[in-house]
């Protein structure tokens, strides 16, 4: 079956975080990482046979909600999850902030790689931990790992814990393997327990790889808490549901009564329905043309870029759908930029200050995951506008 990424579908007036934020009707916005596609087939047919039965009670996990998440990553990634591993929440944000506080004390350093997804700042600072960054390092058009500065503040004994963002939002890495195990020996040789939001890890380009980075080795799998939701690749963050996959039963237990206390025990009855048919055939195939449509949305606005504004070059991209472009070349700050792209061009993008002020300096965000005369009208407006 091919599936229609161009269908037009108005989401304004719904109470969409995404459009409805602005009520000026002419505003595009490419922000917030929210699709802008119908789910899978699969999963709108699940949630209306469930809602068919009226009742919308709280709700028990079926052993057939593990099953499923357990065939996907097997089958998809090649990682073998153990089922006393999962404990499941109501998303990756919550789930990230139950970890921090399990295998933390207040004042404890957490350590990230920056420009990183900005609710991990949050995280980090409501649970008393102070924040240490490993700034990525820019290598012509794609992010490198600083690997003496990342061993050096891994060997700062107040330093518990490394929260990986895998892949990467925004700098849009898709980490190998080697990085993922030279990161990974690091962590351990000097006692820190990772944490790794794997929440993007089905929107991969061509000729990347996404690793889990519990599959790699057995001290690996012990040493972390891997966060782990369909609700990014299938649009249904609204549903609230995520697991957390933590092999290490003393930590497991740890972080269960941390989700406990942070009262994110209970989840979405229809959001253990959509996971189990996300993670089915039908939905594999619907995922599979999604990330490729995906993919030539990127390729159109690198194109657009490099032919009429160069000078602010696009950051090469191996997974997520959200770009980040360089607008240092126009003089104004990431906030200037955005202010005016919002006021003039009327296009609604992330400032890149947002992940990290010093890194995300001189960068935006772009949304890719809309259709695609969508995104082209947006991505000419940004042009027209910073070329002014």
């Amino acid at each position: 079956m091919t599936y229609d990424f161009d269908k037009i579908i108005s989401r304004r007036g719904t109470n969409c975080v995404k459009w409805d934020e602005f009520t000026d009707p002419d505003i595009i916005p490419l922000w917030v990482a929210d699709m802008d596609f119908e789910t899978a087939p699969s999963v709108q047919q699940a949630l209306m046979k469930r809602m068919q039965h009226g009742c919308f009670g709280y709700t028990l996990v079926p052993e057939s909600y593990y099953n499923a998440t357990i065939q996907w990553f097997q089958h998809r990634h090649g990682w073998s999850i153990e089922r006393p591993s999962f404990i499941y929440t109501s998303g990756v944000v919550p789930a990230i902030s139950a970890i921090i506080k399990a295998v933390t004390s207040p004042g404890d350093k957490v350590l990230v790689q920056t420009p990183v997804y900005n609710c991990f700042f949050s995280s980090i600072r409501n649970n008393g931990c102070t924040l240490a960054e490993n700034p990525l390092k820019m290598e012509g058009n794609r992010y490198e790992v600083d690997w003496q500065d990342f061993e050096a503040k891994c060997a700062d004994p107040s330093v518990k814990v490394f929260l990986l963002c895998n892949p990467h939002n925004p700098a849009g890495r898709v980490w190998t393997r080697q990085e993922l195990v030279q990161m990974g020996n690091i962590c351990l040789k000097h006692g820190v327990f990772v944490i790794s939001d794997e929440i993007h890890c089905e929107f991969v380009m061509p000729r990347h790889t996404y690793t889990p980075f519990a599959s790699i080795s057995e001290d690996f799998a012990m040493n972390c808490a891997v966060c782990l939701s369909p609700s990014k690749a299938f649009n249904i963050a609204g549903l609230q549901i995520a697991n957390i996959i933590v092999k290490n039963e003393e930590v497991r237990k740890r972080v269960d009564k941390a989700i406990n206390i942070n009262e994110v025990c209970d989840v979405n009855p229809f959001g253990v329905i959509a996971l189990q048919a996300a993670y089915s055939a039908e939905g594999e195939e619907w995922l599979n043309q999604l990330c490729h449509y995906i993919s030539d949305n990127y390729l159109m606005a690198c194109q657009l870029f490099a032919e009429a504004l160069p000078q602010c070059p696009v950051t090469t991209l191996e997974g997520t759908y959200l770009m980040w472009v360089d607008i240092r070349a126009t003089g104004k700050t990431s906030r200037q930029v955005t202010d005016h792209l919002l006021r003039k061009a009327k296009v609604y993008v992330n400032p890149g200050t947002m992940y990290g002020e010093a890194t995300g300096e001189g960068y935006i965000r772009i949304n890719l995951a809309t259709r695609r005369n969508l995104l082209e009208e947006g991505i000419m407006r940004i042009i027209k506008s910073l070329q002014a």
